[in-house]
């Protein structure tokens, strides 16, 4: 059971936090890319409730069940083009934020493959996500129901 409902608790800064989902929603970064960084990150933090959700969305919009099933794995997956195996590095690297946090050639990467503004939405939408999952997580936001 969820412990507390932010838009009842905290109306003002959850209305914040949804524009600026909007925001990264109409901006230059590719929907497919954007919702596999979702759901990668929300593997990595283990929000449940984000996982099913952008999974859900990403299935309404086409992606296949086979990608997402190897979503978790994608290193060894053949499935994924190189622009998205770029993002999902840097997703990964800046999510868990180890020592370096994220290298220098994991962000030539994403140089190569993004302009500035698809960059700029691609830091957007891994700080976002990471947000909601630290929502999510602790507390203990459960998927709706189909």
């Amino acid at each position: 059971m969820t412990r507390l409902t932010m838009p009842e608790a905290a109306p003002e800064v959850y209305q914040a936090w949804l524009a600026a989902e909007a925001a990264i929603r109409r901006g230059p970064l590719d929907a497919t890319v954007r919702e596999l960084v979702k759901i990668r990150v929300s593997q990595i933090n283990g929000c449940l409730f984000c996982i099913d959700m952008h999974s859900t969305e990403a299935r309404k919009a086409g992606e296949t069940e086979r990608r997402l099933w190897h979503l978790n794995a994608w290193r060894e997956s053949a499935l994924f083009s190189e622009t998205e195996r770029a993002a999902l590095e840097y997703a990964e690297a800046a999510t868990r934020l180890g020592p370096h946090g994220v290298s220098d050639e994991i962000w030539a990467a994403v140089e190569k493959h993004f302009d500035q503004g698809q960059r700029a939405g691609l830091v957007a939408v891994t700080a976002q996500i990471n947000l909601w999952n630290r929502l999510g997580v602790p507390l203990r936001m459960e998927p709706l129901e189909p």
